[in-house]
Parts: structure tokens; C-alpha cells; sequence
């Protein structure tokens, strides 16, 4: 007899006063059966594992990942795996990045420029999606002159050398799962190289060292589900399948319930009796239902039988806006985008703006970020510094990515005038120079687009200003002891006032 049997057919007994219950007894001696922690009643069938319909349920594998052709036509036919796939890399690379650290505001100008020269952002970008899409894809840091099969030497970058990224999705490239690296960090255990296929468009058939590869995935799996897809990710859109199925199922069907909106019925007396005559009787019918439908108008006139009957019936469509919202709200749920953002729907309601969803997606776009794409762009940063400065990154180098909430103008002018009263504050008080002044207002134009004209030429002309003489250093202005500053600091800080 099975287990549930056995609990099906125990009999209740009521202990007597004074003694402890059977139930007590055998959790105080730990010897009860192990608990399923859930709620189960097997009496009325009620709760999993009582022998119901829910019992029978179950999940399994549906193996997306691996159907390169079936991601490829939901990705080029569905918009919605469309925006699925490309919402979130457009918007983890829409805004960039805001540099920090000791580092000259020309020389991060000079990054950001070679940025957009090579189209940085968009591989970068096109590498998120198809991560998204096949579950893996690597960019590839093309140094010009060097061994791709090689590890990449920071030092060995000369000024100029650095042409760009390719962006490479995890069919194009074999990683040779042989061949670990071994040496403990980040990148211990995963593939040392990458084989270009032979049917890439650029450096096929070539082996790529690890160290050259800015690597993402799309859905981090535990070990035996990444050893079973070659040590790669798995497509964003494996999880969300039926939840996909569902939503352009409910919305085919509510589309195909246009074509029954409006039926008509023709009654006709002995309709059969003319079928099975056929001949005459059943021409003239079908000539009659022919014209009928021909010229029936609002200014046309139907002409039938008197025992005839004509009828018109309409269906109503209520509650599918209802079912097709919901399935919409589990989609969304399910890729982490809210409607506002993946169909452009703001939300229904009383002072509902969808402020508040889209705070919460920024919010996740900024944790992604971080997550993701942090060690690729340090590591890419790293380059960047030796390609187009000539030198290495700074040790207090770092960036922040910059959030997506757009401010206001509101908001814009009152974020303007605190950074600029607090510089001048500080700049009054002799704790920062002309120079440094010009600096701080110049980093904020990036936020606030003021500042914007503040050249490099006038920062180094402020920088060259004498300094201000402390009290009774022997200056002439020191020695009357006037108080007052020399002409220099003083058109300095009219300078930092103009400016602002």
C-alpha cells in the first residue's frame, strides 16, 4: 500500500485525558513523515499530490535557445519579441556614461568623440541584443597588428591602434570546451578561446583569446544547464514562450471574432426540399441569395418570399479588452518591461501617468547595467585610454551610467542654480582656484546643458591667474591691510559669475 493510501485509511483515535495526542507524540519523537510544505487535503482531494488535476501538473524544458531558425522568425515576424528584445539594450546604451576620477575634461572629450567615431555604443549595443535573442554573443576588441589568438597586453596598445568592436552572437563562434582558463578570477572555468565559424562575415576560421572578448549572456543557467548549451547563456525569450503563445493567441482570436461581429440569416420554406430537387429550384435560389447580397443597401430594397425569413445579428465584444490587457500585464511581467515602454500604452486610471513603472524599469535597466555591462566597459576603457591618449587608464579612474530619467525644465534650473551657488560658495571661501571652478561647471553641462561653452582654453587661462596673497605677506595690498584682493582674483571671480 502507498503512502497516501496509508494516510487515507488511518483512523482518528481521541486520546484520552491526560494523554498527549498521537500527532504530538510523533513530532516530539521526530518520527512523523516528511512534510510536502503545503496545504493538503487528501479526504477532498484538495492541494498537489491529492490525486486532482493539479497534481497532474508539471513543467519542462522547451529548448528555444537551441532553435536558431525558430528565434530568428519570432524575432523578424513578432514586434513583440521585437521590442522585447531590443528595448532593454537600447535603453542600457541610450544615455552612456559620465566619467570620474583625476582625469582632464579634454581627455574624456577625446574618449567620448572616439566613441562615436567608431560606433562603439551601437556594437556594444548590437552585442546586448543578440545575447538577448541566442543567449550568448561577444564583441570583439579589434586591435590592429596584433594576434587574436594572443592575450591582450594593455601595454603593448599603441596610440591609434584600436579600430573598433565586431559583434559576434554564439552562432558564429565554437568555444573550445577543452581548453579552460585556469588562472582564478572572473573569466575561471569558461573557454580560453573562441573558433570563428567559417560562415562569419569577418575573422572566420580564426581563434580568439578570451582576454580579447567582451562576452554577454542573455539568462545566466545553473552548471548543468550552461554545460548542456556549450557554456553559453540562454535566450530571454525561452522563459516568456507561453506566456507569448497566450497573448497573440488571445489576440488572433479577438481579431477572427471581427469576421462573426455581424451574421445574417436567410430562412427559406422548404429549403431542404429545394436542395435535394436541385435543378430550376435551386438556380433560382441561389440567384435570388446572390442578388440579395449584391444589391442589399441602405438605399436598396430585399425582395423575398412572404413565408421567408430575414434576420440580422450582432455579437457584442465585451470583456476582451479586459483578457487582451491582462495577457498584455503577464507578458510584460514576464520581459520585465512595462506596457508604457514595450507597447507604448500609457496606463488606465485616475491620475495614472506610469511614472512610477517607469522609474521602477530605470531602476532595472541601472542593476543590468551594473551587473552586465560594468567589467566589459572597464575592460574596453582600459584600451580606449592607451588608443586615443596614449596612456594608461588612472587608478581612481571610474564611470557611472547615467540614468534615463529625463528631468524637466523645472527640475533642470533648480539642479543649475544649487551646483552653481554651491561653486561659487566654495570658490568665494578660497578653498578651489578659477580653474577648478570651471571644471566643476564644466562636468555639469553633461546633466544640465549649461556650461556648455566653457572651453578648454578658458579653464587654462584661469589656471594661470597668481594665486591670492594670505594677510601680511609683504604684498602692497597686505601691507595696507585694506582687505581688499588683487585685480587678477577679483576678474577671476567675475569670470566664474559670468559663467555662470
Amino acid at each position: 500500500m502507498s503512502r497516501k493510501n496509508r494516510q487515507r485509511n488511518q483512523v482518528v483515535q481521541v486520546p484520552a485525558k491526560g494523554q498527549m495526542p498521537a500527532a504530538a507524540r510523533d513530532s516530539a519523537a521526530a518520527k512523523r513523515w516528511n512534510s510536502q510544505d503545503s496545504f493538503a487535503n487528501f479526504e477532498a482531494r484538495v492541494g498537489v499530490g491529492t490525486d486532482n488535476q493539479s497534481s497532474q501538473g508539471s513543467y519542462g524544458f522547451d529548448f528555444i535557445s537551441r532553435n536558431r531558425i525558430q528565434l530568428e522568425a519570432m524575432y523578424r515576424s513578432s514586434w513583440v519579441v521585437g521590442a522585447i528584445v531590443d528595448s532593454i539594450a537600447d535603453d542600457m546604451t541610450r544615455a552612456g556614461i559620465d566619467h570620474e576620477g583625476e582625469v582632464d575634461p579634454g581627455d574624456t572629450a577625446k574618449i567620448d568623440r572616439a566613441f562615436e567615431r567608431m560606433r562603439l555604443w551601437d556594437a556594444i549595443n548590437d552585442t546586448i541584443k543578440w545575447s538577448r535573442l541566442y543567449g550568448s554573443a561577444f564583441g570583439v576588441l579589434l586591435i590592429d597588428g596584433q594576434k587574436m589568438d594572443q592575450p591582450l597586453r594593455l601595454d603593448s596598445i599603441a596610440k591609434g591602434q584600436f579600430k573598433g568592436i565586431l559583434s559576434l552572437d554564439r552562432w558564429l563562434v565554437q568555444p573550445t570546451l577543452s581548453t579552460l582558463v585556469q588562472e582564478y578570477g572572473p573569466d575561471f572555468g569558461m573557454p580560453k578561446f573562441y573558433d570563428v565559424v567559417a560562415d562569419s562575415m569577418a575573422l572566420s576560421r580564426q581563434r580568439i583569446h578570451h582576454s580579447r572578448i567582451l562576452r554577454l549572456d542573455g539568462v545566466d543557467l545553473p552548471y548543468w544547464q550552461r554545460i548542456s548549451e556549450n557554456l553559453s547563456g540562454q535566450s530571454v525569450v525561452e522563459r516568456l514562450f507561453d506566456r507569448l503563445v497566450a497573448f497573440d493567441s488571445t489576440t488572433q482570436g479577438a481579431a477572427q471574432l471581427v469576421y462573426k461581429a455581424h451574421l445574417r440569416t436567410y430562412a427559406v420554406d422548404g429549403l431542404r426540399d429545394i436542395i435535394a430537387t436541385g435543378g430550376n429550384a435551386l438556380d433560382g435560389l441561389l440567384k435570388q441569395i446572390d442578388m440579395i447580397r449584391r444589391f442589399q443597401s441602405n438605399e436598396g430594397l430585399t425582395l423575398m418570399d412572404a413565408k421567408d425569413k430575414f434576420e440580422a445579428h450582432q455579437y457584442a465584444f465585451s470583456g476582451l479588452d479586459n483578457v487582451l490587457l491582462q495577457f498584455g500585464q503577464q507578458l510584460a511581467g514576464a520581459c520585465g518591461i512595462p506596457l508604457v515602454r514595450l507597447f507604448g500604452q500609457s496606463p488606465s486610471g485616475m491620475n495614472a501617468t506610469g511614472e512610477s513603472d517607469l522609474k521602477i524599469y530605470y531602476d532595472n535597466i541601472k542593476q543590468q547595467q551594473e551587473r552586465r555591462l560594468s567589467a566589459p566597459l572597464t575592460k574596453l576603457m582600459g584600451v580606449m585610454f592607451r588608443s586615443v591618449l596614449g596612456q594608461d587608464m588612472p587608478d581612481d579612474y571610474n564611470f557611472q551610467f547615467r540614468h534615463l530619467l529625463q528631468m524637466s525644465e523645472k527640475e533642470r534650473s533648480e539642479i543649475v542654480q544649487q551646483v552653481t551657488t554651491a561653486i561659487i560658495e566654495v570658490y568665494d571661501a578660497g578653498l578651489i582656484s578659477a580653474a577648478t571652478a570651471l571644471k566643476e561647471l564644466k562636468q555639469q553641462s553633461d546633466v544640465t546643458n549649461v556650461f556648455t561653452n566653457i572651453t578648454d582654453e578658458m579653464i587654462n587661462e584661469a589656471d594661470q591667474e597668481p594665486p591670492e596673497p594670505s594677510e601680511g605677506d609683504g604684498s602692497e595690498n597686505g601691507a595696507e591691510g585694506s582687505g581688499t584682493e588683487p585685480d587678477a582674483i577679483e576678474e577671476g571671480r567675475e569670470a566664474i559669475r559670468g559663467a555662470a
